[in-house]
Parts: structure tokens; C-alpha cells; sequence
């Protein structure tokens, strides 16, 4: 365990325990009614699905920058995010064409499922190239970018096609991403899938450290550049994927999250993708918290509420690399 990991397991500890207590009413365990029962029906479900989607997305994009060699990497670069929406969209279309016990499961059931075409997408068309590292980094990049923005296009195409206005809300609201209302069956559908994508990134650190050493080099060290691709695709597809499925688009978070931890390791891919699990979820996880106590009427959805952090953030980095800093 790195000084990085022991930090922000720590801080997790501490935002997790505040997060159950935090709401429009604040929770005293010993003097509200039925604290319990708001604790572990709502506040904990909620707390340990933040913690799950946030894991998941730091890790993925530390895996993400490492493999790219770029630190403005994020996981929406892969197509899997968008894909995995636009399968969500889909269940508002043909959701209510399912028997009803089937259809309180399509939402999530048709986000994965896109996560699932998306992750096939992209290894058909990357997957099989010939050349080194270089060649298939570069051709996974383009590759990520066209399913980027032919399910970005598609999910327009659905958006504007909707049957009706309340169909139409839900899609938008879906889309911002949040945590509202979620409960112990999300948990179960997202925690083992995020779990197994953080090993499946895990097994990859060691390739990826390699890597930072140039492609020649890396292969020179037995680094398989079709494996690692495959393990990066398995593994952002599950994380992001599953995140998408649950909770709807939260971006930002693979991208604010390795540079945090960057300072704290000793920089190396390796030393960067657990402790960025663990930071992902403090920041999600303390996001979450946040929005449920802003005084506004309606609960700011998670998703504009680390955009509006994350987007300056971006701005910062660019910044940051136009003077040769980054």
C-alpha cells in the first residue's frame, strides 16, 4: 500500500460517514425517527453506488492516461460511455414494449447492453491490427472517437425523435446523470461489474509501466500490445459501463482524478490505479453529498455538478501544458 492509497482510503472513510449523516435533513442516530431505516434504504445504498461509479471511473481513466501517454485522457474517449447512454435511451423507447417484471430491469439491462457493443466495437475494429503499440494506440483512439460520435449522434436522433414530452424529460434527466432515488437493486447490478473491470485494470499496471518507456522497449520487455488492448477494453468497459447503467453520464471524474494522485505516487500506472479508484469514489461520493444539501428545490444533478467542476479543471490543464508544465 502506497502513501496515495493509505490517504485516500482514509479520506473515504471520513466523506462516507459524513455522507450518510448529510441531506436536506441532517441525520442524528440518536434522536431521528426511523434513522435507521433511512440509513440503510437510502442514505447507504446511495453512499456505496457513489462509491462504485466513482472507483470505477478513476481507475479507468488512469489506466486511460497511462496507456495513451496523455494526461488529458478520460474514458469517454473510448465510446463506451456514449454507447452504454444510448443503450439507456433506448430502454425509454422499447422498455414498454416488455412484460412489466422484465421491464423494471431494461434500463440498466440496455445500458450494459450498449456498453457490451460498444466494447465489441471497439475491439473489432482495434483489435486486430498488425502493427506495435504505436499503431494500435493510435488506431484505438480514432476508433474510440467514431463510436464517440456515432452514438452521440444516435442518442441525439432519439432525443429529438421522443414519443412524448414526459419521455423526453426522463431522457434528459437520465442523461445529466445522478443518484437520486437509487437503491440496494442498483448496488447489486453495478458493484461486481465495477469490481471485476478494477481487477481486469489492475492486471494490465505492470504492461502499462512498461509502456512508459516507449513501445519498442515495451515489447522488448515481453509486453503483449494485443493483450494489454484487450485488458483495457475489458476493463474500461465494465468500469465505465456499469457506472453508465446506474447512474447515467458523470464525466470529468477519469480526467480531475490521476492528477490528484499523481503528485502523492511515484508516478508510474502502476502506483496510480488503485489510489485513483479510491479517489474517484471521494469525489463522487462527496459530489453526491454536496448536491443533496444545496438549497436548491430540485436536487442538482450530479452529473452538472462535476461538469461545472470538472470543465475548469480542463481549462487549468490546458493551461498548464500550453507553458510546458503538464
Amino acid at each position: 500500500m502506497n502513501r496515495a492509497t493509505l490517504i485516500f482510503a482514509v479520506l473515504l472513510a471520513f466523506i462516507a460517514a459524513l455522507s450518510l449523516l448529510a441531506g436536506k435533513v441532517w441525520i442524528d442516530p440518536a434522536t431521528t425517527p426511523n434513522a435507521a431505516l433511512i440509513l440503510m434504504e437510502l442514505r447507504m445504498p446511495r453512499a456505496v453506488l457513489a462509491i462504485a461509479v466513482g472507483a470505477g471511473l478513476g481507475a479507468a481513466g488512469a489506466a486511460m492516461q497511462g496507456y495513451l501517454r496523455n494526461p488529458l485522457a478520460d474514458p469517454g474517449l473510448f465510446g463506451i460511455a456514449p454507447m452504454a447512454a444510448l443503450g439507456a435511451v433506448g430502454s425509454f423507447w422499447f422498455g414498454a414494449l416488455m412484460p412489466p417484471a422484465i421491464a423494471t430491469w431494461s434500463l440498466p439491462a440496455f445500458a450494459l447492453a450498449g456498453a457490451a457493443l460498444g466494447m465489441a466495437l471497439l475491439a473489432l475494429i482495434a483489435g486486430r491490427t498488425p502493427s506495435g503499440a504505436g499503431g494500435g494506440i493510435a488506431l484505438f483512439t480514432l476508433a474510440g472517437l467514431m463510436i464517440a460520435s456515432l452514438a452521440g449522434a444516435l442518442t441525439a436522433l432519439a432525443i429529438t425523435l421522443a414519443p412524448n414530452p414526459f419521455a423526453l424529460s426522463e431522457i434528459v434527466l437520465w442523461l445529466n446523470g445522478a443518484l437520486t432515488d437509487r437503491s440496494w437493486r442498483e448496488v447489486w447490478i453495478a458493484a461486481p461489474l465495477v469490481a471485476i473491470g478494477i481487477g481486469v485494470l489492475a492486471l494490465s499496471a505492470r504492461s502499462l509501466d512498461a509502456l512508459t518507456l516507449g513501445e519498442e522497449a515495451a515489447q522488448s520487455m515481453g509486453v503483449d500490445p494485443r493483450r494489454l488492448l484487450w485488458l483495457l477494453v475489458v476493463g474500461v468497459g465494465l468500469t465505465v459501463g456499469a457506472g453508465v447503467a446506474v447512474a447515467g453520464i458523470i464525466g470529468f471524474v477519469g480526467l480531475i482524478v490521476p492528477h490528484l494522485v499523481r503528485p502523492l505516487t511515484d508516478r508510474l500506472p502502476s502506483s496510480l490505479i488503485l489510489p485513483s479508484a479510491l479517489a474517484g469514489a471521494c469525489l463522487v461520493l462527496a459530489a453526491d453529498s454536496a448536491v443533496r444539501v444545496l438549497p436548491f428545490v430540485t436536487e442538482l444533478r450530479l452529473g452538472i455538478a462535476l461538469s461545472l467542476i470538472g470543465a475548469p479543471f480542463f481549462l487549468w490543464l490546458l493551461l498548464k501544458m500550453r507553458r510546458g508544465l503538464l
